[in-house]
């Protein structure tokens, strides 16, 4: 069967394949307004048999930074088929066909929030990030010194702005981080969140958390600091709450130097992998990526494998801040690697010499510490979900 461009007309049967899939279930009052948000928002492709759809994806154009810059990413969502035509090869036909059209449409890369790590690593997705949830008790909400800032709860009129510049600040930070439209705060980030900024003693906005208080519990969705100065600032109005809640849960990444700074550091900390990256066009993603040409001019070559994106079957030269393609054939010295490794590799997840340890890169050691040095040391994160 043929994957295609779905219309509008079967977006109400993709909500109910996704509930039954997903084991949800959409308010009636708010089945309307989901559907408007699709029709905006997303591209849907699928597969249709006697004019009823049986397995779809949703495609949605985003940007993520990476090396501080913009690039176009294709977020995939909502992969599902009911049960009765699974096992026949639909998923593997949307995932081959949406590989195709985000290549022609210029999308570097791709990221999804798995249901399994092993079934999207089959077709060239890799872990991007971990996330890292963190349980404090009340015991352990122990303020610092105070800062000389000020702290304001958050007003949709008043500090939005603040909010969306602090975090625009904060992604230039890591590799990965979803640049966010306003309407993507609105319905997707902010919805029935508390907020908090933080304001040095200039008055600028310097960091926020977005969290829920009930039944005596603290949840943390997004810590974000610029400064030491709004850590502490942030830590000290959670400690503000202690008569409120009993313990805290904080959503952060593995690095954060928060957790290195509490009165007492031994705290629960769950950290699990979350969202997958996967370059879809490697020509193009290498040519834009900013390495480190400037500390070495010698040539290196990199051989990928991809199985489902054939045009990046190449080996690419690295030289003098250049990309080329060649044919590897002609060259007997190479660096070979998997679409699955240069993906997470390229954004941090993992450097080239852990990979090159357990197997997953492959060649001489001369040419490994090449590739060490061209790539950036970044710290990948993702809080968003979709």
């Amino acid at each position: 069967m043929t994957v295609v461009r779905v219309g509008e007309d079967h977006f109400f049967e993709a909500l109910r394949l996704s509930e039954y899939a997903f084991q949800y279930k959409v308010p009636d009052e708010k089945v309307e307004e989901k559907i408007e948000w699709m029709k905006k928002h997303h591209q849907l492709y699928g597969i249709i048999d006697n004019n009823e759809l049986i397995a779809k994806l949703h495609f949605l154009p985003f940007e993520v930074i990476l090396g501080q810059e913009k690039w176009k990413m294709g977020g995939i969502a909502g992969v599902a088929t009911y049960p009765e035509y699974r096992r026949r090869g639909f998923v593997k036909e949307m995932l081959t066909s949406i590989l195709q059209t985000m290549k022609k449409e210029g999308y570097s890369v791709s990221m999804l929030a798995p249901f399994s790590i092993p079934f999207y690593r089959k077709y060239g997705w890799e872990t991007l990030t971990n996330r890292v949830k963190c349980t404090i008790n009340k015991i352990d909400l122990v303020m610092k010194e105070s800062t000389q800032g000020t702290i304001q709860r958050y007003k949709k009129d008043v500090h939005f702005q603040a909010i969306s510049n602090i975090y625009e600040q904060y992604t230039k930070r890591f590799a990965g981080m979803l640049v966010r439209e306003n309407e993507w705060w609105e319905k997707n980030v902010l919805q029935d969140l508390v907020g908090a900024i933080y304001y040095n003693v200039n008055h600028q906005p310097s960091g926020y958390i977005l969290y829920t208080v009930k039944e005596s519990k603290m949840v943390v969705e997004e810590f974000v600091a610029l400064t030491s100065e709004a850590r502490k600032g942030l830590w000290n109005y959670i400690c503000q709450h202690d008569s409120m809640i009993n313990t805290l849960e904080l959503t952060t990444y593995e690095n954060d130097p928060l957790f290195y700074t509490l009165h007492n550091p031994n705290v629960k900390l769950e950290v699990s992998p979350y969202f997958m990256v996967r370059i879809v066009d490697v020509e193009s993603f290498l040519k834009q990526f900013a390495f480190n040409h400037e500390k070495n001019s010698k040539e290196l070559i990199l051989r990928v494998t991809d199985q489902y994106a054939p045009w990046n079957e190449k080996a690419f030269l690295l030289k003098n801040g250049s990309i080329t393609v060649i044919e590897h054939r002609d060259y007997d010295k190479f660096l070979k690697l998997s679409i699955n490794s240069l993906s997470t590799m390229m954004f941090g997840y993992k450097r080239p010499v852990e990979l090159y340890e357990i197997g997953h890169i492959e060649g001489e050691e001369n040419d490994l510490l090449l590739l060490e040095e061209l790539i950036p040391h970044q710290q990948p994160f993702f809080y968003d979900f979709f």
